[in-house]
């Protein structure tokens, strides 16, 4: 069986078949009486829990000032970031690709990593197995400190040789109209999923297997729309672990998470990690 039906086949299960209680039943999240009370009964768990997993999603980056690039914030001289953010719009022309990605890159350079970015660092010193799966590309996890970090759509610092394959980080803000490799001489693209294209195979394995084995899942400032990413959640449930969402809003989610909590990721997590002994 190939891997990607095997994730596919994984997921049907669990909506096909009964999962014993969670830890913390959505019977009880209708009993507490205010957030206080989740972020508190969350922090204990994250306490006795070993394996902890975060999927982080464009809502922590905002709380950076960082652009979504969706909407109206995805719009660059008449052109839809989902006009560009395709391997057809480089084929076609790549200088313009590359004109956006600087610009991007430039703004980007500009942002400061937040309170979440830092609790989520703080976390990851206190869980003895912790995996940061992020859908982000502007690296400020990784900035912030975070060490075990999966970038299922890659990373704007990063550039990829479309010759040899070769990648390489680099954080000029502007890299040139056509940067080209410095092993082979070949173009350099962005090294992160264009619109139309895979995940790369070998990460989405290891945050398939990260949500498979932990036994707390919290997922961050993500609409839960996004696939696969959205699917990780109910690969989580499915393995018996707590889910907690942490949104400014409620998300299609939300129903199967037995935490939620609304406000912004940069005022709760710093709440999570505070006063560990």
């Amino acid at each position: 069986m190939s891997f990607l039906p095997a994730f596919m086949f994984h997921f049907r299960g669990w909506k096909a078949a009964p999962i014993s209680e969670p830890l913390t039943s959505n019977r009880l999240l209708a009993t507490l009486p205010c957030m206080e009370t989740s972020i508190n009964s969350l922090k204990e768990a994250l306490k006795n829990a070993e394996r902890v997993a975060v999927l982080t999603g464009a809502g922590v980056s905002a709380e950076s000032g960082v652009p979504t690039f969706r909407g109206a914030d995805g719009l660059w001289k008449n052109y839809q970031a989902t006009e560009l953010a395709t391997p057809e719009a480089f084929a076609k022309d790549p200088e313009l690709v590359w004109e956006f990605y600087n610009w991007r890159r430039g703004l980007i350079a500009q942002k400061a990593c937040n309170p979440a970015h830092t609790a989520l660092t703080a976390l990851e010193r206190l869980i003895p197995d912790f995996t940061l799966i992020t859908q982000n590309v502007d690296g400020l996890h990784l900035l912030a400190g975070s060490r075990h970090v999966l970038e299922i759509h890659g990373n704007i610092w990063r550039a990829r040789c479309t010759r040899c394959g070769k990648e390489t980080m680099d954080r000029a803000p502007d890299m040139g109209r056509r940067p080209t490799c410095a092993a082979c001489g070949g173009l350099l693209r962005p090294a992160v999923v264009w619109f139309g294209e895979s995940l790369d195979p070998r990460i989405l394995r290891q945050a398939i297997e990260a949500a498979q084995q932990c036994r707390i899942m919290l997922v961050v400032g993500t609409s839960s729309v996004v696939q696969p990413a959205a699917s990780l959640a109910f690969t989580a449930k499915s393995g018996g672990a707590m889910l907690a969402e942490i949104n400014l809003e409620k998300t299609p989610n939300s129903d199967f998470m037995d935490i939620v909590i609304l406000g912004k990721a940069g005022e709760i997590l710093p709440r999570l990690v505070e006063g560990w002994a």
